[in-house]
């Protein structure tokens, strides 16, 4: 299993709650919905957008089973695994191991204590040795933030290892993966300021938070720099970068579910602690998805 048809726009969707804490299914798989009628090339369950570090295992389990039914095929599915331990990440990977998956994308360990190089690449060899299923290293974790070089080796000696989502705003860190990174595998961008210029680089697609608010936008990003049209890239990326200044916060996924359902598709709520969109933010949100939503191709 190879992530060859894993390219383009994968959101990581969001995990619609009630006011209770319940994931709410019916709303859940409208979410799935709402991403396949924008023509998205992916998705991805149970990342940081998803709140996938409030899922609990059988949680976990539910919801890639729902997004496999809705899909139905029709485009690749994407795991997040955000474990805290080895055993956790197998865990989940082999509880999975009976649906369609093309992908898992899985954090390094993130709690306090930061694994040095040789147990990092234990970690994932571990996981890669105990799944067919292809990782996706998301380098997001600020105190466990894995070098360029690190990366290209986990890629280079683990063939489990095909892809990283490089993350946390570092661009040239994007940069040097791209001219390092071995053939056959991928980097995928989560710099959510910096999409236009991480596709201009030659970035195999992107998972991240502006995809799962205005996944048709940047769609229309992805379509305009695969076909050259680099002036219109730059004004979408303006548009989607003021966008972006309005939605990101410690609270990003509760303002991604805002900018959903200002779209017609209810997402829920947050999970508790994680507090709602604030007035002030709503006011921003609505002001920039106007203008950004002009650039959705039809």
């Amino acid at each position: 299993m190879n992530l060859d048809k894993v390219t383009g726009i994968i959101p990581p969707i969001v995990t619609p709650f009630t006011k209770s804490g319940d994931i709410d299914e019916a709303a859940f798989r409208n979410i799935v919905k709402f991403n396949l009628n924008k023509k998205v090339h992916g998705v991805c369950v149970g990342g940081s957008s998803g709140e996938g570090h409030t899922l609990t295992f059988e949680e976990f389990v539910r919801l890639m089973e729902i997004t496999v039914e809705e899909v139905d095929g029709k485009i690749p599915v994407l795991a997040g695994i955000i474990a805290n331990s080895t055993r956790e990440a197998v865990r989940r990977a082999q509880a999975i191991s009976h649906l369609s998956i093309q992908g898992l994308q899985v954090t390094p360990v993130h709690y306090v204590f930061k694994p040095d190089d040789n147990a990092t690449f234990e970690h994932f060899k571990t996981l890669t040795s105990a799944t067919d299923v292809p990782v996706i290293i998301y380098n997001v974790v600020p105190w466990n933030y894995l070098s360029p070089s690190l990366l290209i080796r986990l890629m280079k000696e683990l063939p489990g290892v095909q892809a990283v989502k490089q993350s946390a705003g570092d661009l040239k860190a994007m940069a040097d993966l791209m001219i390092g990174v071995p053939d056959g595998c991928k980097v995928y961008t989560a710099v959510d300021a910096l999409l236009y210029p991480s596709f201009a680089l030659g970035c195999h697609g992107t998972i991240a938070a502006n995809p799962a608010a205005v996944p048709g936008v940047c769609i229309s990003l992805w379509n305009a720099v695969q076909r050259g049209e680099h002036n219109r890239a730059r004004e979408i990326h303006e548009a989607l970068l003021r966008f972006w200044n309005a939605i990101y916060a410690d609270n990003l996924p509760a303002n991604i579910k805002t900018s959903i359902a200002l779209q017609g598709t209810s997402a829920g709520l947050p999970r508790m602690p994680m507090p709602e969109t604030t007035p002030a933010q709503l006011e921003n949100i609505k002001r920039e998805l106007q203008n950004v939503l002009r650039y959705e191709e039809a």
